[in-house]
């Protein structure tokens, strides 16, 4: 047998019996039946030896390390525990290094976000592309640029380089250097920065801003470690407000704890958070240990891409009648992963246990008999149901009725902003990105109050012309508010850096205007609240 052979069966033994273990001890007091599983388990290891032996020896193409690893790591084990259920995951070594440091939220580095974009004379047809810096970082500090092309990072070209190969040159100890070469529109030669590598914080409170005079809005990104911390700090700067908006659209959740730790900035002491319920491990809930007692009215933005801890503390604001819940219906994941290391660096996220809301309800939608793609990708479009005949129902503390078991419904609906043929060009051509490169390089800066004005439009319908995009008139016209926010955003992304080009897109948002109109609703709210729970505390209430 090859060593590569052995070293993939080795690696697969190793998974399939750290899961036997983990089977002998959820089966811990049932003795007949965790022997019933050991032989199993026997029985599994040596059909899988024998059938990759088969392959090993009858495939068409010889069997390379590389495509051993492919067929272990991204096809044996995901595909064994994809049959489970959409949400537990086997990391390889290098998916489990990268979730340790998005969990943590910082890594060592230059502090940039880079992504490939269409060059047909590069090598591969692609180049390397800054989409920013990060405020604060190496990068930022030295000058570096939204749309400049990463010709090479100390010597080594990168041409042919995907970005995840870029990243790995530009990160390392701290305190080193590292030398990056760069192109830049209007520059008649490279720019050599030698930057010197340090600790890069990736915040999950991105835009922490009073949106409007005494209304605060915090955007959360992910919950990592820093997440809790991330919004105290916010709302201690805020100081005294009238309101709040959470905007937890697209995040896709998280670490339970800062789940649990952020919704006890707003709830009172005491009051649950969220339960979980399994069978290898005790029932736990989690409750508000500290409490709080702001007043203010807050509503929780939320589209189809919000999930499983950003879920926890929608459904725990919404049941406790904290906030009111505005825009899509969520994504429906109520499955709890406990990630389990294995051996050489790699990891387990095995479903261990459902998650409830305070009031009962399970948040996890249906995966039976769907396919993977479709369970992400594939949902109605109507994301509020109009049957609801078949959902559970709870009540809320004041007594109204929600819904459980496809993710949280929101109060109100707010649908999602969608893109005409016009608009989708535009995006899929970086139109509004090349332009603020294009406009930097004539231009040199914007003011911090600048506008888009008809002669800026011009330039920008010059340049459409210039890169051969296609418009008309009338496309620019039905869409100009659209089309001056993105100009201005990503100009203000290359002058002031990302968050001030997050803040000026957030000032527009419609979506984020229309939540603002629901605050007076979300005061009513905690009003019916507090009349609910006197007539409760009064003789002969119930």
């Amino acid at each position: 047998m090859a060593p590569r052979t052995r070293r993939a069966l080795f690696s697969v033994t190793v998974f399939l019996a750290t899961c036997g273990v983990l089977g002998s001890f959820i089966n811990r007091k049932v003795a007949a039946q965790s022997a019933t599983d050991e032989s199993v388990l026997r029985d599994n290891l040596h059909t899988f030896t024998d059938v990759y032996a088969l392959v090993e020896k009858n495939y068409a193409e010889p069997l390379t390390t590389d495509k051993t690893d492919k067929a272990i790591y991204d096809g044996a084990i995901p595909g064994m525990l994809h049959v489970l259920d959409p949400h537990s995951n086997f990391y390889d070594p290098k998916a489990y290094a990268q979730m340790r440091e998005d969990q943590h939220g910082r890594y060592y580095g230059v502090g940039m976000t880079i992504q490939p974009q269409p060059d047909p004379t590069a090598k591969g047809g692609t180049k390397i592309v800054v989409l920013y810096p990060f405020e604060g970082t190496p990068s930022y500090k030295a000058g570096v640029r939204p749309g400049d092309v990463i010709l090479s990072v100390d010597g080594k070209s990168t041409e042919g380089m995907d970005s995840a190969a870029v990243a790995s040159l530009l990160k390392g100890p701290r305190n080193t250097h590292v030398s990056v070469e760069m192109s830049r529109e209007g520059s008649p030669k490279p720019l050599v920065f030698d930057l010197v590598r340090d600790e890069v914080s990736r915040p999950s409170v991105d835009l922490a801003f009073l949106v409007r005079p005494g209304i605060a809005y915090i955007h959360v990104s992910n919950f990592i470690e820093t997440t809790s911390r991330e919004v105290g700090d916010a709302l201690d700067k805020f100081g005294d407000i009238n309101g709040l908006v959470i905007d937890l659209r697209g995040n896709p959740g998280g670490l339970l704890n800062e789940a649990v730790n952020m919704s006890d900035k707003f709830l009172q002491k005491g009051q649950i958070v969220v339960s979980q319920r399994g069978r290898a491990f005790p029932d736990q809930v989690y409750r508000a240990s500290h409490g709080s007692d702001t007043k203010y009215p807050i509503v929780v933005l939320v589209n189809r891409n919000t999930a499983s801890a950003a879920e926890i503390v929608s459904g725990a604001l919404q049941d406790h009648d904290r906030a009111l819940i505005v825009g899509e219906t969520t994504f429906g994941k109520g499955l709890v992963q406990t990630v389990f290391q294995i051996s050489e660096n790699t990891g387990l996220a095995l479903t261990t246990y459902h998650y409830y809301t305070p009031s009962g309800r399970l948040i996890q939608r249906n995966y039976n008999n769907v396919s993977l793609y479709d369970y992400y990708y594939v949902r109605d479009s109507d994301t509020q149901p109009k049957d609801k005949t078949n959902l559970e129902v709870k009540l809320t503390d004041s007594g109204r009725t929600v819904y459980g078991g496809g993710g949280i419904t929101p109060d109100e609906k707010i649908d999602n902003l969608k893109t005409n043929h016009f608009q989708d060009s535009l995006l899929q051509h970086y139109a509004f990105f090349n332009f603020s490169k294009h406009y930097m390089a004539v231009h040199n800066s914007v003011p911090k109050d600048f506008a888009v004005d008809d002669a800026t439009l011009q330039e920008f319908k010059a340049f459409l012309k210039s890169q051969n995009i296609e418009y008309t008139d009338s496309d620019i016209a039905s869409a100009q508010d659209w089309v001056k926010e993105n100009i201005k955003g990503e100009l203000f992304t290359s002058q002031f850096g990302q968050l001030e080009g997050l803040k000026v897109r957030a000032e527009w948002d419609p979506q984020i205007a229309k939540a603002i109109t629901y605050l007076p609703e979300a005061q009513t709210l905690q009003d019916h609240l507090k009349l609910a729970l006197a007539q409760k505390a009064a003789p002969g209430g119930h």
